[in-house]
């Protein structure tokens, strides 16, 4: 037997172990909470805190910005893995915030399956909507989580009706809660209906709640009327079919759902062992050009983000790359797909949230941090043997755009690096205006709250601290050379209303769609290309 072959069963064996996914929710729905919980109840931490959004408390270890520990939000992807029972799970925490979008959409190329939280007393709000969305598009399983029940909340049976009026997702039940939300008893575990779990909360939840098996015969006694309508209601939900099966989650098509509480580590041990249980390992990726790409072929990688100064004191740069198939070694030299030319993996890194430690072997669904790697950029394809090119990363379309100059002349040449690694890294699309020139760059961004992080990152990692100065526009278009030539003669938009952004593509920016529309008709010879939206 080859050692080609034997490395291509053992990068199968080895996939076949690991589970790779998100977990994403509307802003404040406990996300952070619960990676950290998901963490903690895998013993890869031990002891917990809860996010509060305050200044001076402890945060979660996904939350290693300043800014994020400062306003309790996180506003950039971290990766965690962790071993499980015997799987190995690559956690990806992701922006919650609506104006982060664009992070969570790269994150979501690099899993293969994602964990929704839904807040029990809001149900689904806007951002979760869009995120189901963004999951069905890419064929991403979803595992629903409940969150919050130990709080006033809504019904519980009225939540699963909004999941299917309104995704067309089946959502089937594997835990059921004993109790209305805010008056949690206990959970039942639907393959396991003799018994109901009790859990007794650890003091400021900073350890797994302890679990407690209680017979159905002593719930009933103990619980009454709770626990009589639990079973009822799980009665109601078996005779309509509401039950999970496997082939129905993997196509899309269910949901299984956990409820439970985060911050109290209630209902977190059942979701861990479902990740391991129900989510999808690594399978066949597909390729630009057609085909796929399985896991047992040579090695393939996916770079989806690029972050800048997680370790203040060495101020480096990771590409963080998702091994796709083979067997990822560090320090081969590998071809980077977009220019043809070798890469050599000198500095690998595994990562837990801020920490990280060197790799030398990585397998498909493992993400893997290159240090320093500054030729790679956000959708790089890296690989060995037999070339492979993975789809291209899409970028949103922007709708806020501001002009950038630095707060302090004598600055230039940092305020200059630290735009142009913003840009690297996706945090804003740096975009240059024919009436300004490069000196005074043009941000764009999906949300408003990007700028903040823009000027909080310039002034702290970079020394550069800037002026950003709005711009009334908020459609962007992608044009070619008659658009910008009738852009330069129309009255409609004048001077920096037409931008280049890095690849050297035109941008046509309208303070309104009306206007956009407006131009459309009036030259209809220019080409005016809408960019993807950010609420596909």
């Amino acid at each position: 037997m080859s050692a080609v072959s034997a490395a291509d069963r053992q990068a199968a064996a080895e996939a076949a172990r690991r589970r790779t996914f998100a977990v994403i929710s509307h802003p404040d729905a406990g996300k952070s909470t619960l990676t950290e919980a998901l963490a903690l109840h895998a013993h890869a931490i031990t002891s917990a805190g809860a996010v509060h959004g305050k200044a001076g408390r402890r945060g979660v270890a996904s939350d290693w910005m300043e800014m994020e520990k400062a306003r309790g939000i996180s506003v950039t992807s971290a990766v965690l893995q962790f071993a499980h029972r015997d799987a190995v799970l690559n956690l990806l925490d992701t922006p919650g915030h609506a104006d982060f979008s664009e992070d969570t959409y790269r994150v979501l190329a690099a899993v293969d399956c994602a964990v929704m939280l839904i807040d029990a007393a809001k149900g689904l709000e806007e951002q979760t909507r869009k995120l189901f969305d963004v999951c069905r598009h890419r064929g991403i399983p979803v595992i629903t989580f409940v969150n919050k029940w130990d709080r006033p909340g809504r019904d519980a049976l009225e939540l699963l009706d909004e999941i299917e009026s309104e995704f067309r997702l089946r959502p089937t039940p594997v835990t059921w809660p004993v109790g209305d939300a805010g008056h949690l008893r206990g959970l039942i575990d639907v393959r396991e209906p003799e018994r109901m779990l009790r859990y007794t909360r650890a003091p400021g939840g900073a350890r797994a709640a302890a679990e407690e098996s209680v017979p159905a015969d002593r719930a009933a006694a103990e619980e009454g009327a709770d626990w009589a309508r639990a079973i009822e209601e799980l009665e109601l939900l078996r005779a309509d079919g509401a039950e999970h099966d496997q082939g129905s989650f993997l196509a899309g098509k269910s949901t299984p759902v956990f409820f439970g509480a985060a911050v109290s580590n209630i209902g977190v041990r059942l979701l861990l062992d479902a990740v391991v249980d129900l989510a999808p390992p690594p399978g066949a990726r597909e390729l630009a050009g057609g085909g796929s790409r399985p896991v047992d072929a040579p090695f393939a990688g996916l770079v989806f983000k690029v972050q800048a100064n997680m370790d203040r004191a060495h101020r480096d740069r990771i590409a963080f790359m998702r091994v796709c198939s083979g067997v990822f070694e560090r320090g081969t030299t590998v071809i980077r797909a977009a220019s043809g030319k070798p890469f050599a993996t000198k500095y690998a890194h595994s990562v837990f949230g801020q920490d990280r430690s060197s790799v030398d072997v990585a397998y498909p669904g493992d993400v893997v941090g290159l240090v320093n790697a500054t030729a790679l950029r956000v959708g790089d394809t890296l690989y060995s043997g037999k070339p492979a090119a993975f789809p291209p990363m899409p970028t949103f379309a922007p709708e806020h755009f501001a002009v950038a100059r630095p707060a302090d002349i004598g600055r230039s040449k940092q305020f200059r690096r630290g735009i142009a690694q913003l840009d690297e890294e996706g945090v804003v699309q740096v975009l240059v205006s024919d009436l300004r020139g490069e000196q005074a760059p043009v941000l764009a961004a999906v949300g408003p709250m990007q700028f903040d992080v823009v000027a909080h990152r310039m002034e702290h990692e970079f020394s550069a601290p800037v002026r950003l100065e709005p711009l009334p526009y908020h459609v962007a278009r992608a044009t070619d050379a008659a658009g910008a030539d009738a852009l330069n003669r129309t009255r409609l938009v004048t001077g920096e209303g037409l931008v280049r952004s890095r690849d050297t593509t035109h941008l046509a920016l309208f303070p309104s769609r009306w206007q956009a529309d407006s131009f459309a008709r009036e030259f209809p010879g220019a080409r005016l290309e809408t960019l993807i939206a950010a609420h596909t």
